[in-house]
């Protein structure tokens, strides 16, 4: 169960978003506020694990809002206004929803929440019950993807790369079928062990094992299969090869 809050200075907006969280049966909606300061009041003392939060509102917009929180729940902006969007995701906001917003938009976005809740929790789970050692063995065998409706437990050493396709991450896999989620590739980097994998492209992460070659701009992760590596990412990669491998 995820909890949450809702806050947007706009009564009738508010009421929406109670309407839409009442059809989900994994939110609990814990709070709704048309202030913004009483919201951060009600946040330094009430765990949270999602926040619905406009942005232009008197007082304390929600940017402002989400920036002042030292323990940062998720967060979905809801807004009218389309420019603040660079700005939401600059926070590492899980959705941006353009109002007027359906059911179904509201839906995809609180199921990357979901997705990303599951997640934390089956790996917190994992370790929890079995001893330190075999948690981190565990740990770096295998990541649980949702996809399909179901929850698979996929090897990572399968993994050869991962690549972002808009709000969807597809995970190619070793001789076996390409795997499509709803994820963010940030959020993916995060959960997938850093000494094994890298991003080398604002939209790719590779395998650091499945390497067989690179030249300038791209790494050869097999004898014709190439990934590009953007600009920002290419001096970190190139470190990486200068440590792991001695050049002859």
């Amino acid at each position: 169960m995820l909890k949450c809050i809702a806050i947007d200075d706009e009564p009738l907006a508010l009421r929406q978003l109670q309407g839409y969280v009442s059809k989900i049966n994994y939110l609990s909606l814990e709070a709704a506020f048309t202030n913004a300061l009483e919201a951060e009041q009600y946040l330094a003392s009430h765990p949270i694990d999602l926040i619905f939060v406009d942005i232009n509102m008197p007082d304390l917009n929600g940017i402002d809002l989400v920036r002042s929180l030292s323990n940062r729940p998720m967060v979905i902006f809801t807004t009218a206004y389309s420019e603040y969007a660079i700005e939401g995701f600059k926070l590492d906001a899980i959705d941006y929803l353009l109002k007027p917003f359906s059911f179904a938009e509201f839906n995809r976005a609180v199921s990357k929440a979901h997705s990303l809740q599951e997640l934390i929790n089956f790996r917190k789970n994992t370790s929890e019950e079995i001893e330190p050692s075999e948690a981190t063995a565990r740990d770096r065998e295998f990541i649980s993807i949702k996809a399909d409706y179901k929850t698979t437990l996929v090897r990572i050493s399968d993994i050869v790369y991962l690549e972002s396709e808009g709000e969807y991450v597809r995970l190619h896999l070793d001789n076996q079928p390409t795997i499509t989620t709803l994820f963010r590739l940030k959020n993916m980097e995060a959960a997938l062990p850093s000494d094994l994998f890298m991003r080398v492209h604002r939209s790719y992460i590779i395998n650091l094992q499945r390497i067989k070659g690179y030249v300038k701009g791209r790494v050869f992760l097999n004898d014709t299969e190439y990934i590009p590596i953007g600009e920002n990412y290419r001096e970190t990669f190139q470190r990486y090869i200068k440590e792991k491998y001695q050049n002859l």
